[in-house]
């Protein structure tokens, strides 16, 4: 099963998903997007916590693509926090941990700077700073 909180914080949107965010699921994740674009154009960072989320297929990463994307229209930004071991490799395979912005956790993805980009590795203990890609 699989949901979505939606928390105004105070001055960012939290998307908190839970469960397994697939091709059945990402419904949801469009439904909860278009809910905060209604919003309107804000200046704060709209954070998907990903702690809780047990799977997260292709058709996840291209709703969150498209929601940042969507975003980005309205001169947003996406940030994506505690994401699970599995979905952090998924997004370092194809190269998407250099376009989505990473942290660590909530309050990081959070607290971080407008001017900041943290792409870090999911569970790392570093800062969020930027991260140079090592091709292998």
């Amino acid at each position: 099963m699989f949901s979505v909180q939606v928390a105004q914080e105070e001055r960012s949107v939290v998307l908190a998903l839970r469960g397994e965010l697939d091709f059945d699921s990402l419904v949801q994740l469009d439904e909860a997007g278009q809910e905060v674009l209604a919003r309107g154009a804000g200046t704060g960072p709209v954070v998907v916590d990903c702690a809780a989320l047990a799977l997260c297929d292709s058709s996840g990463i291209g709703a969150l693509l498209r929601l940042m994307r969507q975003l980005a229209g309205q001169g947003r930004v996406l940030r994506l926090s505690g994401v699970p071991a599995p979905a952090a490799r998924l997004l370092a395979v194809t190269g998407l941990d250099q376009i989505f912005e990473v942290y660590p956790g909530r309050e990081q993805a959070l607290a971080a700077g407008a001017d900041r980009h943290g792409r870090v590795a999911a569970g790392s203990d570093e800062s969020a700073q930027p991260r140079e890609r090592q091709d292998s």
